[in-house]
Parts: C-alpha cells; sequence; structure tokens
C-alpha cells in the first residue's frame, strides 16, 4: 500500500515511517516542505501521489503559543486538517488524523468516551476540535480521528526527557499535582494508528492505558531511572502557564473495535530501557 504522512519528521512520525516501512508499505514522507494550510499545494500534492491511505500527523502542538497565534493555530489544526481531508476525499484515500485530549473541558472525573459531547477550554483544543470536526465534514467515508494524550518519544522534546535532564541538575522540581492523564509512548502509537485503516472510519481514542497526574508520573520516571530527585506538588494555578489544560485527560476506550494500548508503567519502562541517559 502507498501512503503518505504530513509531519513525519516530527516526534511521532520518526516511529510511523519506519514501522511502516517495515511492514512493507510505500511510504512518502511530508513535512514542512508542503504547506497544509495552502489547499491547492496539498491538493496537487496528493494528486500527484495518489496515495491509498494518509495518515495526517502535521499540527500546530505547542499549546500556550496558541493563546497568542490563534489565527496561525487555526490554520494549521482546523483548515490544514480540512484541507488534507478534501484531498483525501477528491482521490478516494483512507485518512487517520491524530487529534488530542485537549477536545474536552477535563471536568469528568471518570474521563471521556469516543462519543461524549466535546467542550475544549482552550484556544489549542478549539483548533483541534475545529479540524476534526471539518474532517469528518468533507470526508465523512475515509476518516479515521485518533485522539490520544500526553505524547512522549525519542524523535523529540518531551516530558520523560526533560524530567530526567532537570532531575540530574537539581535536588528538587515542581510538577503539576492536579491534571490526570494517560501517557502515550509514541512507539505504542504508532502501530495503533496502522491498524485504524482496518476500522470504520469515526472516532477513537488511542491513549496509553491507565492514569497517573504529571507530579507522580515524574516520580515514577526517577524511581525507575534511578533519578534522586525530590518532586514538589503544586496546582495548575500555582504553576502559571497561560493555556488552560484539561483537569482529566483520560480517554476512554468503548469501542469493541479499537486498538488498545498497554499500560504506560509497562511503556515507560521499556522507553527509559532503550534510551539511557546520557
Amino acid at each position: 500500500m502507498k501512503v503518505l504522512v504530513t509531519g513525519a519528521a516530527g516526534m511521532l512520525g520518526q516511529d510511523l515511517v519506519p514501522l511502516l516501512r517495515e511492514r512493507g508499505h510505500d511510504v512518502v514522507p511530508v513535512d514542512i516542505e508542503v504547506d497544509i494550510t495552502d489547499p491547492v499545494a496539498i491538493g496537487m500534492r496528493m494528486a500527484a501521489e495518489r496515495p491509498d491511505a494518509i495518515f495526517h500527523l502535521a499540527a500546530w502542538t505547542n499549546v500556550d503559543g496558541a493563546e497568542e497565534n490563534e489565527d496561525a493555530a487555526y490554520a494549521v489544526n482546523a483548515d490544514g486538517t480540512r484541507n488534507v481531508a478534501a484531498a483525501a476525499a477528491a482521490i478516494g484515500a483512507a485518512v487517520v488524523c491524530v487529534s488530542t485530549d485537549y477536545v474536552f473541558a477535563g471536568t469528568q472525573d471518570d474521563g471521556y468516551a469516543e462519543d461524549d459531547p466535546v467542550g475544549p477550554v482552550g484556544v489549542y483544543g478549539r483548533t483541534k476540535e475545529a479540524g476534526e470536526a471539518a474532517a469528518r465534514d468533507v470526508h465523512p467515508e475515509g476518516v479515521r480521528i485518533a485522539r490520544t494524550a500526553w505524547l512522549y518519544g525519542a524523535g523529540g522534546p518531551n516530558f520523560v526527557d526533560t524530567m530526567r535532564r532537570l532531575g540530574r541538575e537539581r535536588d528538587e522540581v515542581t510538577v503539576v499535582a492536579d491534571q490526570v492523564g494517560s501517557p502515550t509512548w509514541t512507539r505504542d502509537l504508532a502501530p495503533a494508528l496502522i491498524d485504524l485503516l482496518d476500522r470504520p472510519p469515526g472516532i477513537y481514542h488511542t491513549a496509553g492505558g491507565g492514569r497517573v497526574t504529571w507530579a507522580d508520573f515524574a516520580r515514577e520516571i526517577y524511581a525507575r531511572d534511578g533519578i534522586d530527585c525530590a518532586v514538589r506538588d503544586v496546582t495548575t494555578a500555582e504553576f502559571g502557564r497561560p493555556a488552560p489544560r484539561p483537569a482529566v485527560s483520560i480517554l476512554r476506550v468503548t469501542k469493541e473495535d479499537s486498538p488498545r494500548l498497554r499500560d504506560w508503567r509497562e511503556a515507560l519502562a521499556d522507553y527509559l530501557a532503550e534510551n539511557p541517559a546520557s
């Protein structure tokens, strides 16, 4: 199968592209050289390549930056996603769009199922939710939405590596303790995204199993990596970031045919083993 991957140079793309090739697919990786906010440019590239499937990973992911650059974030996350899905529809290609837990308000203690009402509290979440809606609107028979959360991986800056670095430099770190979610290793997410091509179009939740706060996630990183550093709990308000965050980012899987990712602790142990501290 011929597949095109947008945002191929990003953290997730660096795990997905090699896996696709390992499974025998003809992969066309694209990144900033193709402007997804330009419908003509993305349409021409799709028409020239004519992939059977598209993995749409390209996104504006700077959550705090989105608050000050709403138009730019909207252009990438909403308009760009619409353009990719429309170009896919024109050639009859299936699409897997990666989305986020930020489309929810984060007020349900038990988390959110795939069909729960969305209610983003910040610009980033609103632009991603708009992208979901736009993609499904222009290509309803071909789009799979894969919501995920708290991504980390070897291909880019991430919470795990940041905590390891800070833990080696300091005696104590300050970490938010009133947000709960499901850490997701990109290595685990990549095969789940591929599996979605065999599932019906619709919305899927593809985050790591289990739940943890950011502060306890940091403690687990230090315990498993042998780092002697204290973690001081603070509230989201005390931490003081520009963008609001959902307090609960649990993405519940209720669809029987959904791929299910393993518990976040197992994934973290393997990530740390494969990526020893330098």
